[in-house]
């Protein structure tokens, strides 16, 4: 009786270890720089958050009096209109907004270096 051998040669063996090594080294640099984009998109997302807020604010003040909401005259007054408190490690820069008025604030994310920076639209109400 003839005994058949099964498995691979060291020739398949090698070729699979080629073709691993090259997609991993394709594939490792595009995985390198998530942290970077997970730190902007975050920082939108928080300046997208503060500008729904203002705006729902400024609907809710004008609606129904000073007895809702909170007064913006400050783009540092803004993060007061979120439900929750402004995340740690971000900051807003001060610029006045008059009532009535829309101004466009700066929020920094300190917690990279460099800051990340993101815009959002804040509305003056008394």
């Amino acid at each position: 009786m003839k005994q058949v051998q099964r498995g691979f040669t060291l020739i398949e063996l090698v070729m699979v270890i080629v073709i691993l090594g090259v997609l991993a080294a394709v594939a490792i640099p595009k995985f390198v720089d998530l942290k970077g984009d997970a730190v902007i998109a975050s920082t939108q997302g928080v300046a997208g958050g503060l500008s729904s807020a203002s705006a729902v604010n400024y609907a809710a003040r004008s609606a129904k009096g000073t007895a809702t909401g909170v007064a913006i005259s400050n783009c540092t007054s803004v993060p007061n209109a979120l439900q929750g408190a402004l995340p740690a490690d971000y900051q807003v820069t001060a610029a006045v907004v008059a009532a009535g008025a829309t101004v466009n604030c700066e929020l920094r994310n300190t917690s990279v270096s460099p800051n990340v920076t993101a815009s959002f639209s804040a509305i003056g109400i008394n």
